[in-house]
């Protein structure tokens, strides 16, 4: 996925913080763009910057069409179109079609690449430090939640005792 970085990322390779992707699958292809707030919220505060932005959609007959922002009205995506112009074009093809393997039929779905921009002036101090990544993670929040349903916490061990 990263093969493809263009110009388009103007910050020195030194100073990029740590890169991620999903895929938000929206079932029955109700996609509206009522996401783009949550975003513009995360790229205004320097939390992350988008990277790339694709809308995947699955027909009933398991077709697959991809469409970049350009390509939808805007009544599709709400304020994602902001995004247009700075994305990197990080994805090949091959990533998008493997990555659309995984949304069911009927669902539409957002394709999302960010780099984790409050972990920029981190990433830069370990590299210079010598230091390289050798293990990453995540845990869903469906995985926290359901940990947190299969061991309920009494109120004894709340205040301690």
């Amino acid at each position: 996925m990263t093969d493809q970085m263009t110009e388009r990322v103007s910050e020195p390779l030194d100073e990029l913080g740590p890169v991620d992707w999903i895929v938000l699958e929206f079932p029955g292809s109700k996609f509206t763009g009522e996401i783009a707030p949550a975003l513009a919220a995360l790229v205004d505060s320097g939390t992350v910057r988008v990277l790339d932005l694709l809308l995947i959609r699955k027909s009933d007959a398991g077709e697959v069409e991809y469409h970049e922002l350009s390509d939808l009205a805007e009544s599709e995506i709400g304020g994602l179109r902001a995004y247009e112009t700075e994305l990197a074009m990080l994805l090949s093809a091959e990533d998008v079609a493997s990555l659309a393997a995984a949304v069911e039929p009927g669902s539409t779905a957002a394709l999302l690449v960010w780099e984790n921009s409050w972990a920029a002036p981190f990433a830069a101090a370990a590299r210079h430090a010598g230091g390289q990544l050798v293990a990453s993670g995540r845990i869903p929040v469906q995985a926290l939640l359901a940990a947190l349903e299969a061991d309920p916490v009494t109120e004894d061990q709340k205040e301690g005792n």
